[in-house]
């Protein structure tokens, strides 16, 4: 579909001892009002471990900001720059002034398998109501699904804890559980799942395997969900025929909401999620089975599912997190995805046209780690997280 063009220039790496390090203060007038307090809470200068990182369209440095952090899989910006971290065995903590605190009052979280506590995202308005909303994996009806719950961050702990929804039916297996949580501007929120190993759910309507769901931001449904008013289905799907969605992004400029999900052997996809589209899996794929051999036949051959934007083929990078560069800090990023690689430690950057892949570009390959999270700071940065027993927060700022 395209040629892959990349660029390894990163100098060797400098390892740091500690197991913490703070991060440059985020640019708080970027996201919000100023604080009132005496003395700021955001995190305070960081170690470089990256000095000068020399891409086609950027050069960097990489700032650790936090280290000792056991599979860390997401990362949330807080309006007093503050972040919020989740970790996948069941821990989430708030790191501030070069400290971690843990979060008291979360739910029962079955870490099993690649699932656990997974994504945060505060609420658009959380100055106003102190709500972030997260995605975990919970034992209920004799499985282990995933679940979407919201509570109040009050300090150091949650108050007023509510789920909002839960994977039905839930799965048996230890894996694909998704899972990100987008917030559309308008009182609704994507959250994408994974097929919990039981591909063939992806292809039914009565089941939340292998979808992207839309709710309020109560969880009720909204009644212009595709498939309400369907027999049998379930209301809160948005789209279905994924594999396992782990990163998603609204594109604020156009509107359109991109995710990337999994393939097995290659067929790792791109994809723009539209209203009520079936995006293949498993019957149309370009990845192949683990052992060999095809699973399906490829999604042109399908009319009535949905190409993807592009495809990782035959190997797969194992994409987790996505971020879509908006800033001033690298103006020859500005409109760019990135995506985190879990197995060829990476950061993939994605150049499109429009709705046209027209370049990629590997970033930082067998640097870091295992990248699970990619975001926009409101600093004007990158920040990845990598997925480690030992792992750790990033920051990505230019240099001359």
């Amino acid at each position: 579909m395209f040629d892959l063009i990349y660029f390894l220039n990163a100098p060797g790496r400098t390892r740091c001892t500690a197991a913490i390090a703070g991060a440059a203060g985020l640019l708080l007038s970027a996201c919000t009002p100023a604080q009132t307090a005496s003395e700021p809470v955001g995190p305070a200068e960081g170690r470089v471990v990256l000095d000068r990182v020399e891409t086609e369209d950027a050069t960097f440095r990489v700032v650790e900001v936090v280290r000792g952090l056991r599979h860390p899989w997401a990362v949330a910006f807080l309006p007093d720059g503050s972040l919020l971290i989740t970790e996948r065995p069941g821990r989430m903590q708030r790191f501030a002034n070069g400290e971690l605190t843990e979060i008291r009052g979360l739910p029962e979280v079955t870490a099993q398998g690649q699932g656990g506590l997974m994504d945060v995202v505060p609420h658009p308005d959380f100055e106003r109501n102190g709500l972030i909303y997260f995605t975990y994996a919970a034992s209920y009806d004799g499985g282990v699904g995933t679940r979407v719950a919201r509570a109040i961050l009050e300090g150091d702990r949650l108050d007023a804890l509510e789920d909002l929804f839960a994977m039905n039916p839930p799965g048996r297996g230890g894996v694909h559980y998704g899972s990100r949580i987008v917030f559309d501007g308008e009182g609704n929120l994507f959250v994408g799942f994974g097929d919990r190993g039981d591909r063939h759910r992806s292809q039914q309507l009565d089941s939340h395997h292998g979808t992207v769901i839309r709710i309020r931001e109560d969880g009720s449904v909204p009644g212009d969900n595709p498939f309400v008013d369907e027999d049998g289905a379930h209301p809160e799907i948005w789209s279905y025929g994924h594999r396992n969605i782990q990163g998603m992004i609204l594109d604020e400029t156009t509107g359109k909401l991109w995710a990337h999900e999994h393939g097995p052997r290659g067929g790792d996809e791109l994809n723009i999620v539209e209203r009520g589209v079936n995006y293949g899996w498993p019957v149309a794929t370009y990845g192949e089975e683990y052992h060999g051999g095809t699973i399906g036949v490829t999604p042109p051959e399908r009319d009535d599912m949905r190409e993807p934007i592009a495809h990782w083929t035959p190997w797969s990078i194992a994409p987790s997190g996505l971020a879509q560069y908006r800033g001033d800090n690298f103006p020859g990023w500005e409109g760019d995805l990135f995506i985190g690689a879990l197995v060829q430690e990476h950061i993939h950057r994605v150049v499109l046209d429009g709705a046209e892949v027209v370049k990629k570009e590997e970033i930082l390959r067998g640097r870091l780690g295992r990248i699970r999270d990619v975001r926009t700071g409101p600093d004007g940065n990158l920040w990845v997280v990598t997925d480690q027993s030992d792992g750790g927060v990033y920051r990505i700022e230019p240099v001359e």
